[in-house]
């Protein structure tokens, strides 16, 4: 078990030299760049950090070669990145050596801290199963995140888009505008929005583009509200109408989630209530009562 431990330590070692020899390398070269063309501190600071980012990511996407893995697992987990945000090339790479750096990091937290010298194995096999796992665990808190603010900005978003057209403006204009107007107070939904005006630009039917921007990021309002953009567009029926419709659908639907959340609160305070605020009134109340029937005891029996 020993021997498992220093080869994963010299693993670790290896890949933290050789990111820092990337590291000072790049760092070099920007030192020596600086001395033929001079560049501004602020400048050189944010290629540096650049460049450090773009070393480590390639370290890390290098190791993403180590786990076996299906096109169908692959295109899964592209997915679920697009949906927290994460639309580069290198996402999935990055995803797959964090899976892989991520249980050796917690084995040499493990081995030089010194939990592993009771129980080894058990101590190892967790700190692999937990680091396999903690990607996981931080991409869907990333992408129900993201959702929950892509759900909280449709109903503003809706009512812009409502205000645009009512002025004269066509629909793609309409989600051009609401899309850098609303970019500072909603900046996931106005995201998604600008790729579908690029989508659009790029030749992508509009029915298209709308279903593609439901598909990526897989919340339930923006399915139905393509559904009603593309039911509307076919039947040629008011899009306006339909979008105010559909925005006052929304805060309904979003006032009664807040209202079912207020009365399950009743429920979930029993549990806080039973056993944390109950024994320590029982204990304030009646302990003084108890100390003095104790003492009251020991003096009769006493006598």
């Amino acid at each position: 078990m020993g021997f498992v431990a220093v080869i994963f330590f010299v693993i670790f070692v290896l890949i933290a030299s050789g990111g820092l020899l990337l590291f000072y390398r790049e760092a070099m070269l920007q030192r020596i760049g600086e001395v033929v063309v001079p560049h501004s501190k602020e400048r050189a600071l944010r290629r540096t950090i650049q460049m450090t980012g773009s070393s480590l990511g390639g370290m890390v996407g290098h190791l993403e070669r180590v786990l076996p893995k299906s096109q169908a697992e692959v295109s899964i987990i592209q997915q679920r990145l697009m949906r927290a945000g994460f639309r580069e090339d290198s996402a999935v790479s990055l995803f797959y050596g964090a899976k892989v750096l991520v249980p050796l990091t917690l084995c040499a937290l493990a081995f030089a801290s010194g939990l592993a010298h009771g129980n080894g194995f058990f101590v190892y096999a967790t700190a692999l199963g937990l680091g396999f796992l903690l990607p996981d665990f931080w991409l869907g808190r990333k992408v129900t995140k993201r959702q929950t603010q892509i759900r909280q900005g449709l109903p503003d978003v809706l009512d812009l888009l409502t205000i645009c057209i009512e002025a004269g403006l066509s629909m793609d204009q309409a989600t051009v505008r609401t899309s850098e107007e609303l970019h500072r107070g909603h900046p996931a939904i106005c995201d998604e929005l600008g790729i579908v005006v690029l989508e659009q630009r790029a030749g992508r039917a509009r029915a298209d583009a709308w279903k593609q921007f439901a598909e990526r990021t897989g919340v339930d309002s923006v399915r139905n509200l393509v559904s009603v953009l593309v039911q509307s567009e076919q039947l040629g029926t008011s899009v306006a109408k339909t979008l105010r419709v559909h925005s006052d659908t929304l805060r309904t639907q979003r006032r009664q989630r807040v209202e079912e959340q207020a009365a399950k609160t009743t429920v979930k305070l029993v549990f806080p209530l039973v056993f944390f605020i109950f024994p320590s009134l029982f204990l304030v109340t009646l302990g003084p009562a108890a100390i003095i029937m104790a003492e009251s005891f020991a003096k009769y029996f006493n006598h």
